[in-house]
């Protein structure tokens, strides 16, 4: 007597997978039916680049660290963009001091 649900693998047998552009197209199609995506990939994966590339990393005394920090926390912004703002600063005070 067999076993329930038992198959026998010594008649299966390995064959290669159609490759061709035509078996590839009907396959995608048959696919995107049934709502699977397309086989290419979107893009590159992760974090999407940022437009500020430039990185700085100041060592600063404790005390101005946590102020910079709470002050970028207030505003809702990051430390990035109060380090942009003081050389900013800075260089409007600079070209007219000059």
């Amino acid at each position: 007597m067999s076993k329930p649900f038992s198959i026998d693998v010594g008649g299966l047998r390995s064959r290669a997978k159609d490759a061709g552009t035509d078996a590839v197209a009907k396959a995608d199609a048959a696919g995107e039916v049934h709502g699977f995506h397309p086989r290419e990939p979107r893009g590159r994966p992760g974090r999407k680049p940022s437009p500020r590339t430039g990185q700085v990393h100041a060592k600063v005394l404790p005390h101005v660290s946590e102020e910079i920090a709470e002050e970028a926390q207030r505003r809702g912004v990051t430390q990035g963009v109060l380090i942009e703002e003081a050389w900013a600063l800075y260089c409007a005070r600079q070209s007219r001091e000059g």
